[in-house]
């Protein structure tokens, strides 16, 4: 039997506050909320969506034993890494870029608990 059709859907993300943590995703980076729900006095799910991703990410209470700040090369494709920029800085995230490399033109920064994001505008291509 072939391998045909697997995707990668949530990723989970350490943090120590999860209410700092939503608000920081949904209300500076510009992440959809799709759930917040508490399941037991030891479990919550939070799980947020970039606009145009077909891939999420999760955080709470009870999900993961990854020590907060340790999630690295987290990375998301966007359209212009200029906007993407500016948009961070706008809403006061803390950003550096624009990165010009071979492989593309990125932006990077980090949540209020040092988990490393990077934003990939792609090179163009022939």
């Amino acid at each position: 039997m072939a391998i045909t059709d697997w995707r990668i859907e949530l990723i989970t993300i350490p943090v120590t506050d999860v209410d700092r943590a939503k608000a920081f995703y949904v209300d500076q980076v510009g992440f959809v909320a799709d759930y917040d729900q508490r399941v037991s006095d030891t479990l919550r799910f939070i799980q947020l969506t970039p606009p145009g991703s077909a891939c999420s990410i999760a955080f709470g209470e009870g999900l993961t034993d990854m020590e907060p700040g340790t999630q690295r090369g987290l990375q998301i494709v966007v359209p212009n890494a200029d906007d993407a920029l500016a948009h961070l800085r706008e809403h006061g995230v803390e950003a550096e870029g624009v990165a010009e490399l071979d492989w593309g033109r990125f932006v990077t920064f980090s949540d209020p608990d040092g988990n490393v994001w990077a934003l990939q505008e792609l090179p163009k291509r022939d």
